[in-house]
């Protein structure tokens, strides 16, 4: 297949991108390269999918340009025709948004909108998209379920994509374009985000320099590693949505639709305590790590619980890497990347 990555030199996107082309596909990258973290590490990242693309079956195309440019969008659907367009790209960060909104809505709504639109038009089969755990907010019910409310996010990052799950189901009721959302439980690897707790404790830990612990350290997070979430991101592509034949518009499921329209959350479904992952990259590290417990942060949640019951259902997705040995993954490719 044909398959449009926007994203493609960030952390999500790269992995997604070197599954595709290892099963045969041509792949089709879409990414500006901002200044939000290191781009000398999204550069890297391209570069190995370039290699990649010139070894493997598949092949790899990168359209360097903005989401934002509604000209760009259109030239790229006008030159490539997609079997599947998988979009990771957005502005990520909760404390970004706190000081930067803009970017959020220029980025995470109105980029959106041009990639649906261009979906539209060009009559393509499937459009998958990147959500986020967060947009459950201020909700406490564990583990978090697709069937929960979730009209109380604490951030602005989150409300911009909850706003991309409500817009694409205007568009697969209006235009019957299927899509499919996965809400992203704290994913890591690899290559991973600098800004992510993972790499700055790694970072400072080998440092000797002491971490910044918030909610001294009690809360949950799901983490996911990167191999589990690229196979449920690809197994869902795959898996073109459909309408839910039982569909009660009395008692709607707000995860799915009589549109072709479906939300999934794609995580370990195995939550782990802060302190307990900090454990893990000491062991990794063979180091202690200094430790300063602050408060939990405005916009954070306490905790964060996947049930996936729903994408096991539908696709077979099966998370089985353990923490311990993600994040020792994780160490070896750090100290690799940077020489420690």
């Amino acid at each position: 297949m044909k398959v449009l990555v926007t994203g493609a030199a960030g952390f999500i996107g790269f992995h997604t991108a070197q599954r595709l082309m290892a099963r045969g596909d041509e792949v089709v990258g879409y990414d500006v390269v901002d200044a939000y973290y290191d781009p000398i590490l999204k550069e890297r990242r391209l570069e190995l999918l370039q290699k990649a693309g010139r070894q493997q079956g598949g092949s790899f195309d990168l359209v360097r340009a903005d989401l934002i440019d509604h000209a760009a969008v259109q030239a790229t659907f006008a030159t490539h025709r997609f079997d599947r367009v998988i979009h990771l790209a957005a502005q990520a960060g909760v404390r970004h948004s706190l000081t930067h909104p803009h970017d959020y809505v220029a980025s995470n709504v109105t980029g959106f909108l041009n990639i649906i639109e261009a979906c539209r038009y060009a009559g393509t089969p499937h459009l998958t998209y990147a959500s986020t755990s967060s947009v459950y907010g201020a909700n406490t019910k564990m583990p978090f379920s697709e069937g929960d409310g979730v009209d109380h996010p604490l951030q602005f990052y989150a409300a911009t994509k909850r706003a991309n799950e409500l817009m694409a189901h205007a568009y697969s009721h209006l235009f019957r374009l299927p899509t499919t959302g996965l809400r992203f439980f704290t994913v890591y690897g690899p290559w991973g985000r600098p800004d992510m707790a993972l790499f700055l404790f790694t970072k400072a830990i080998l440092a000797g320099e002491p971490i910044r612990v918030f909610n001294n350290g009690n809360h949950t997070r799901d983490f996911t590693y990167v191999d589990d979430i690229v196979e449920g991101v690809i197994r869902a592509s795959d898996a073109i949505a459909k309408p839910d034949l039982d569909w009660d518009a009395s008692a709607p499921d707000p995860a799915s639709s009589n549109a072709p329209f479906r939300i999934y959350n794609i995580g370990n479904s195995e939550p782990v305590q802060l302190l307990t992952y900090i454990g893990a990259i000491e062991q990794a590290v063979s180091k202690k790590a200094k430790m300063e417990l602050l408060p939990l942060q405005p916009g954070d949640v306490p905790d964060t619980h996947a049930d996936v019951s729903r994408l096991e259902t539908a696709v077979g997705y099966r998370p089985s890497t353990p923490v311990v040995e993600g994040v020792a993954k994780f160490v070896e490719w750090y100290r690799s990347y940077y020489g420690v």
